[in-house]
């Protein structure tokens, strides 16, 4: 049986409706917008959630970085992460306050099971 005109377009209209969608969900919360590797203090790392737990972390980066325009003064550099790896997880809960390398990857979007954080820690480099 022949589909008519009205059916087609419906048809194509919601097929590029899922895959535009599906694209959006992929570059939102899946695509690694970028990665690298910074290296600072651990100022705190903990588990934390209602129903999702997930590991959160900050270090602190030696220098400053100037306050916004309407704020004075100057501001520590940091870096708040979360980590989704159990190792990663179980190393960093050894190393608070002490100087950590680690490599991150960002993400436009966060999820919750996988944070509170668009940076995701994924291997620690080096603990001094």
């Amino acid at each position: 049986m022949a589909m008519s005109g009205k059916a087609k377009i419906i048809t194509i209209i919601s097929t590029i409706a899922v895959v535009a969608l599906a694209a959006f969900i992929f570059f939102r919360f899946f695509f690694v917008y970028s990665s690298g590797v910074n290296t600072g203090d651990l100022n705190y790392f903990q588990q934390e959630g209602v129903i999702f737990k997930t590991y959160e972390g900050k270090i602190i980066q030696s220098g400053f970085k100037a306050a916004g325009r309407n704020n004075e003064g100057l501001h520590s550099n940091e870096l708040k992460f979360s980590v989704t790896d159990q190792r990663v997880a179980d190393t960093l809960m050894r190393a608070s306050g002490r100087r950590v390398e680690l490599r991150w990857k960002r993400y436009m979007g966060t999820l919750p099971w996988r944070g509170n954080s668009q940076y995701v820690a994924t291997e620690v480099l080096s603990i001094e």
